[in-house]
């Protein structure tokens, strides 16, 4: 497969980075002039259309896993390279009676009366299992699995939230900190130890313009991980 023409460069990336990568994008053509044009959803789902022909240059999952399956069907420039470590946080609405403390005693109180629980699909969405790997580890997952509501990525999840659909939920930090999140809501970063560790990997596919090239390095650099640690990402 050989380099497509010239043009903007295609990312397809993980939802939890929709507020971070759009200020990247935007900061990447203000210092070269290449524009950038990225899709946000899930990962696995991302992971699955491109082994089908997605057309796209650089993939940056929340989950380094699908990174090495496309790698090994030979649909990328190597092995790529970590960029982030995802964290996971409770959130509920600011109108909640629920207190953010650590062991969260206050939301296993208040679990019973509530009607629904948002995290992101564990089928397809590495967010989504964290979230399931945290609940039962705190014991509180045969609680909420009879009260789960299923977003298709970590970002719809907390949309259910924000919009009261659901009255508490686990999504990424990056999104929990996010101005449009942040001023409807409340959150606590969860122990790290909770959930496996989310090692975030981005990688070049076969054929991706040579454009593509110079916006993974800039991912790598300071300005980048500087971005990356202000949006609530631990340092690769």
């Amino acid at each position: 497969m050989g380099q497509r023409p010239a043009g903007p460069v295609r990312v397809a990336a993980a939802s939890d980075l929709k507020f971070v990568m759009d200020e990247l994008a935007a900061r990447y053509r203000e210092q070269t002039g290449v524009p950038v044009q990225v899709t946000f959803g899930s990962s696995g789902q991302f992971a699955q259309q491109i082994r089908h022909g997605l057309p796209v240059d650089l993939y940056l999952s929340a989950d380094e896993g699908y990174v090495f399956q496309l790698a090994d069907a030979g649909l990328t420039q190597g092995r790529g390279v970590v960029y982030a470590l995802g964290r996971v946080a409770l959130i509920v609405p600011k109108s909640s009676a629920v207190a953010l403390e650590p062991g969260l005693a206050s939301l296993r109180a208040a679990l019973p009366a509530m009607r629904a629980f948002a995290i992101a699909n564990p089928g397809h969405a590495p967010y989504g299992r964290a979230a399931q790997q945290a609940l039962e580890r705190l014991g509180l997952w045969p609680i909420v699995r009879a009260k789960l509501v299923l977003g298709e990525n970590v970002a719809q999840a907390t949309q259910y939230v924000t919009s009261g659909a659901a009255q508490a939920g686990i999504t990424g930090s990056s999104l929990a900190l996010a101005p449009a999140v942040a001023g409807v809501t409340r959150s606590m970063v969860l122990p790290a130890d909770l959930h496996a560790p989310m090692r975030q990997r981005m990688v070049l596919l076969r054929g991706a313009a040579p454009e593509a090239a110079g916006f993974h390095q800039f991912l790598q650099g300071d300005t980048a991980r500087a971005a990356l640690q202000r949006h609530g990402f631990g340092a690769a």
